[in-house]
């Protein structure tokens, strides 16, 4: 280590194999980014200014919304600068952060899907007592448990991946600081490392999809207890749009992190699936087919001209 400079930033190299594609990825996630941050925040105004979606359900939704815009952001504005040709360069504290809020958001929104699971396994299956069972309380309590989870599971990421020394190459051969991009580029034996980031991510990923499984195993019998057919259908309408959400949240993460060697390019496409459309899909897929929200929203909006037009 000696007759090496520790290293003080990283040089991302970007996307594989998409060499002179830079413009037309430029346009195309600006353009998935943008419609991210629109959908996203008319959900939460949505529900923020309408006290009909002051309920358990729209307030995890509202959580999900959150977690997306902050999600998408963490590696979209600097993925966007370099494609843009502007400097590929980023710090050592910068990748740190990057690291760590991209865990911890991940984290988080995969254990706040689980929680929406069993708030409609409640719904559904004891809806006499929905309201007393979900209180705010008890939802303020699952809310804050999420955040606090995604932040050991973080912590412990970040510290395993920085212990190690970097004082050789800074190139980081992809588009944003992740541990497997990372790692590599270590002068220590990254054995330990590796393990902890294969175990904690698969281990939390199984298990939250295999409570998520549980949860809407319940659901499905007691659907399946329902006589009339409208009944039915209202009752799996309010669980399809969380069941695609999972389908494409849990995707890219168990075929990223499970695989012993996944493709470059495959990983990138799963990634940015993962950070960048899933997020934009969230609101389209929950919400914004959702009766009360389009009512909430026309509403605000209609209010809000209203306003201009007397000023």
């Amino acid at each position: 280590m000696r007759n090496h400079t520790m290293v003080t930033e990283f040089i991302l190299l970007g996307i594989p194999e998409t060499e002179g594609l830079e413009i037309v990825l430029f346009l195309l996630f600006l353009s998935l980014y943008s419609c991210t941050l629109l959908g996203n925040v008319l959900i939460l105004t949505a529900i923020i200014s309408s006290s009909q979606l002051h309920t358990p359900m729209y307030f995890f939704l509202g959580n999900l919304s959150m977690f997306d815009l902050t999600f998408s952001s963490t590696t979209a504005p600097k993925m966007l600068l370099y494609l843009s040709g502007q400097n590929r360069s980023i710090s050592f504290q910068g990748c740190v952060s990057q690291l760590f809020f991209y865990h911890f958001l991940g984290c988080t929104e995969c254990l706040l899907y689980t929680v929406m699971a069993y708030d409609r396994f409640v719904a559904i299956c004891y809806p006499l007592r929905y309201m007393v069972i979900m209180n705010h309380k008890v939802c303020s309590i699952l809310a804050t448990g999420t955040w606090l989870g995604g932040s050991v599971h973080a912590i412990i990421l970040t510290s395993f991946t920085f212990q190690l020394s970097y004082c050789g190459s800074n190139e980081v051969g992809y588009y944003f600081c992740d541990i497997p991009a990372i790692l590599p580029l270590a002068c220590g034996d990254t054995a330990l490392a590796q393990r902890v980031g294969f175990t904690n991510v698969g281990l939390l990923s199984l298990i939250c999809f295999f409570l998520i499984l549980v949860s809407y195993t319940c659901i499905g019998i007691s659907i399946s207890k329902i006589r009339s057919a409208e009944g039915r259908q209202r009752a799996f309408s309010t669980c399809s749009a969380h069941i695609t959400a999972i389908l494409c949240a849990y995707g890219p993460v168990i075929i990223i992190y499970l695989q012993p060697n996944p493709s470059a390019l495959l990983g990138a496409v799963i990634q940015m699936l993962n950070n960048l459309v899933t997020p934009m899909l969230n609101p389209l897929i929950y919400s914004l087919r959702n009766k009360d929200v389009k009512s909430a929203l026309r509403n605000g909006l209609a209010t809000r001209g209203l306003t201009l037009e007397n000023k």
